[in-house]
């Protein structure tokens, strides 16, 4: 392995880390060297992703959190100064469940969606991907800046740069959290933080596979926009995540890099 890109010795935070994406990349970081602190909301996940961290012979800490509960991530990242002394990475990966439909009826629809968007379905991507994106990387921060390094990686989605039908609270809280990455990067630079972002395409996972995978038609017409004609792996983003958590991508901040199997080309 190149120097620059072992982990060896630096410690992670990933959030959403008990499946899919989250998972993915914790076992990537873990495999490049890191030491990982596992964050979600559902314990059994995490403990099992710390155990699978361990067998590599890495240490892994499982922090059940809610990271839109500011008390709850302040203690998540003191049980991390308190377990590792320290913090070098933090992915911000978790995200909502997002609720796929129209602000309000449309006639071209039929009753297929018979009602508004509610408040709460709009509020519950930017609460997780804004809300939860904002008290971590606070809660980190002072840390970083003391050490006067540290990388950030912000999870996002190829649709925070194109509009997708009936997924406007989706497409606005992934663009949002864009343009945090460009500002934070900027605010933090002189203290030799960098903060970039992953923003994935279609990627298999067993929530996709739930909605898209399973089904031949909607799978063909999905991967059929896709100029690779394949979905995404969860390593595919850990391995990216990996990059921009090590030294090689030193002289890269503010970025946000689109992994989508080119799906997202003009």
């Amino acid at each position: 392995m190149l120097k620059e890109f072992s982990l060896e010795g630096k410690v992670a935070i990933v959030t959403g880390a008990g499946r899919g994406i989250g998972r993915g990349i914790v076992l990537a970081l873990a495999e490049a060297g890191a030491d990982i602190v596992a964050v979600a909301r559902t314990e059994n996940e995490i403990n099992e992703v710390a155990r699978e961290v361990k067998k590599m012979g890495r240490r892994g800490l499982a922090v059940p959190t809610d990271i839109t509960k500011e008390d709850q991530v302040q203690r998540m990242v003191e049980k991390t100064i308190s377990e590792f002394g320290k913090i070098d990475i933090l992915v911000n990966n978790a995200g909502a469940i997002t609720a796929v439909m129209p602000l309000v009826p449309l006639p071209h629809l039929g009753d297929l969606f018979p009602k508004a968007m509610s408040e709460e379905e709009w509020r519950s991507d930017f609460d997780v991907d804004l809300i939860g994106t904002f008290l971590c990387t606070r809660a980190v921060g002072p840390y970083l800046i003391k050490q006067r390094s540290g990388k950030i990686i912000n999870i996002t989605s190829s649709l925070a740069i194109r509009g997708f039908d009936y997924n406007a609270p989706y497409c606005a809280s992934k663009a949002a959290k864009t343009r945090f990455t460009q500002t934070l990067a900027r605010e933090w630079a002189r203290y030799n933080i960098n903060v970039n972002a992953i923003g994935p395409g279609l990627t298999h996972t067993s929530m996709t596979d739930q909605y898209i995978f399973s089904n031949e038609k909607v799978r063909e017409k999905h991967l059929g926009k896709i100029p690779l004609r394949r979905a995404g792996t969860p390593r595919d983003i850990g391995l990216l995540t990996v990059y921009l958590a090590s030294d090689a991508s030193n002289w890269m901040t503010g970025q946000s890099l689109y992994i989508d199997g080119g799906e997202s080309i003009p």
